[in-house]
């Protein structure tokens, strides 16, 4: 019985696995990426933990009586490090770090009374912090939780004025009772800046957005992501979708892109299925039909056009050489895209209409044919009269949709730097660096406000 059960576990396991929905996009960060971003995390942390604001605080010691009030964060000196927690997220730690303050005291002592500036600094500080990822029921990569210590080892005072000397002896009660306030301000303070503001800028990553006026993309995580000691890879859906009858999608039979690499900062795998996709979604919405008379015809093609057909318009009228020939072509299924570690293909089948235009009179058909080609993804052109005038006709209306980009599910205000392409059976990984275009806090700020960064 005890194997049975075992079996059948390992079995619904097996289906699961096998049912799975393979991803279309996938994206891996290293920790070489994780380094770049070392350095804004610290400043945007410092910017946070500047921002703490401390109660006013007063108190009465036999006969001193005092208060304290605008304290402020002058200086931070953080030693921080930035890198993956497993299974987890990310970890934030600070070591042995100092905070410098300054704040306003009122003393009382019998009856002599001072105020003045106390410069404070907190040494020993120690923050360590946990983030922890997960995918939101959109589909967009969030932080669910943060796990917060922090702690400060001791806090020395500086006096300013004419009793300087004199209230140093009560220093230690004051820098005690800042202290105590002090720890109680920095989680809270990183709590926000991770569940609410960074959390705000991970929206900004697109999940499901139009690419213009015809096709959407669908870049919803399918699962948590996974998270090791030198990456975190995320599975996108990467599909593209009609945008006036989105439920008519196409099935993803591509195969799941494979990532091994770590020397850049950044990965991309985009499967056959993304492109396919994309294509599918164009033929859906009618785009790959057109008509190239007059002006838009290129000289090159109305030449292959001519030479083609010189004889059967001798035949029809010789008075046809003088006038303007049109080209009617539609893609007559979705194109396919066939990536191999050679290289990128398209596979196109078209109808292909060829007429004369006389000038006040009915067009006259001179051709009305099927055809079909592979171009690469370099458009080398093909041999034959026919292909190369499939060549000059269908790849650029392709290429008039396919070629204007998508925005990639980063955040505003990154971007991907020197890139590198290699092809694989049934995908391609574009590896890269990473180049913030502004800081982490301008983004966020932006993003407050309202503004977007459409430049991606």
């Amino acid at each position: 019985m005890g194997l049975l059960k075992v079996s059948v576990i390992f079995l619904l396991s097996l289906i699961t696995m096998t049912l799975a929905e393979p991803p279309g996009c996938k994206i891996r960060i290293t920790d070489r990426g994780l380094e770049m971003l070392k350095a804004e995390t610290k400043r945007f942390v410092e910017g946070e933990l500047s921002n703490i604001t401390m109660p006013e605080m007063r108190g009465k010691e036999g006969r001193f009586q005092y208060t304290i009030k605008d304290v402020k964060i002058t200086e931070l000196n953080l030693t921080s490090d930035l890198r993956f927690q497993p299974d987890v997220g990310l970890l934030f730690e600070v070591q042995n770090s100092s905070i410098t303050l300054n704040f306003q005291r009122r003393i009382l002592y019998w009856l002599f009374y001072d105020e003045g500036a106390i410069n404070a600094s907190a040494e020993g500080v120690n923050i360590f912090t946990v983030l922890h990822l997960i995918k939101d029921q959109d589909g967009r990569l969030k932080i669910s939780n943060i796990t917060c210590n922090a702690f400060i080892t001791k806090m020395r005072a500086r006096f300013s004025g004419t009793l300087g000397r004199v209230y140093d002896f009560i220093g230690t009660l004051l820098t005690t009772g800042m202290r105590f306030v002090l720890n109680k301000q920095i989680c809270p303070a990183l709590n926000h800046a991770a569940l609410v503001l960074v959390n705000q800028l991970l929206e900004t990553v697109p999940v499901r957005t139009e690419v213009n006026s015809y096709v959407g993309i669908d870049y919803s995580l399918l699962n948590d992501p996974v998270v090791t000691e030198t990456s975190l890879d995320m599975d996108f859906r990467g599909m593209f979708y009609d945008l006036k009858n989105e439920n008519d999608t196409l099935v993803n039979n591509a195969v799941n892109p494979v990532l091994r690499e770590y020397d850049r900062m950044v990965y991309l795998a985009l499967s056959e299925y993304f492109f396919d996709s994309g294509l599918y979604s164009y033929f859906k919405g009618g785009l790959f039909q057109t008509q190239i008379a007059n002006e838009r015809m290129p000289k090159d093609l109305e030449m292959l056009l001519r030479t083609t057909y010189l004889g059967k318009i001798m035949m029809l009228d010789p008075a046809f050489m003088e006038h303007p020939l049109s080209l009617e072509l539609e893609v007559t299924s979705p194109p396919r895209s066939t990536i191999k570690t050679s290289g990128a293909m398209v596979a196109v089948n078209c109808n292909v209409k060829v007429l004369v235009l006389p000038p006040g009179k009915p067009a006259v058909q001179l051709s009305s044919l099927t055809m079909e080609g592979n171009f690469n993804a370099e458009l080398i052109p093909l041999q034959g009269p026919l292909k190369t005038m499939l060549q000059i006709s269908a790849v650029p209306l392709i290429n008039n949709y396919i070629k204007r980009g998508v925005q990639i599910p980063l955040p505003d205000g990154m971007d991907f730097i020197e890139e590198v392409v290699e092809y694989h059976n049934g995908y391609i990984i574009v590896g890269a660096n990473l180049h913030f275009r502004t800081g982490l806090r301008e983004i966020i700020e932006r993003k407050l406000s309202g503004e977007t960064d459409n430049s991606v």
